[in-house]
């Protein structure tokens, strides 16, 4: 079984921005997003992923993720998902042991930029650099089929 952990933040200044390794953009939808289980699509330039996650709030979710073709993905996002998509940046920014995942959301989301970092187990120790701020990981609206449903600029 594929476990995804990991914990959000909100960001406290734009410090990272100077720290940026790669920058990938993304468009993903949702073709199911309920109290059980989310089902995504996934396009970043020429490749596509199908996801499933187990919807739950904290920091440990079960997740399987499959590459799938690319005129598949963009036929699904067209026709099958959920309005809105996500239209993301998704930066990678490395600090100490890890590198952290910052999504900074364009079209409905525009002005949310969430952190986010991916540890091996639960109880794994990381460090926080001074660009991060609260953090966000309980906060179900942060979840980005949440963000499908009700957008950030409707908060």
């Amino acid at each position: 079984m594929a476990i995804e952990i990991e914990h959000k933040f909100l960001l406290a200044n734009n410090r990272w921005r100077t720290e940026i390794i790669r920058s990938t953009p993304y468009k993903q939808g949702y073709l199911s997003s309920n109290s059980n289980v989310s089902i995504r699509i996934r396009i970043s330039h020429t490749e596509a992923w199908i996801n499933l996650k187990k919807a739950a709030i904290g920091n440990q979710r079960d997740e399987y993720e499959y590459p799938i073709p690319l005129p598949d993905a963009e036929e699904i996002i067209n026709n099958l998902c959920q309005q809105p998509l996500i239209d993301k940046t998704r930066h990678l920014v490395p600090y100490q042991q890890h590198t952290w995942e910052i999504d900074e959301f364009h079209g409905d989301n525009d002005g949310l930029i969430v952190a986010e970092i991916e540890l091996t187990s639960s109880d794994e120790v990381f460090a926080k650099p001074d660009w991060l701020g609260t953090e966000v990981t309980l906060e179900h609206k942060y979840y980005n089929n949440q963000l499908a449903k009700r957008p950030y600029s409707s908060w």
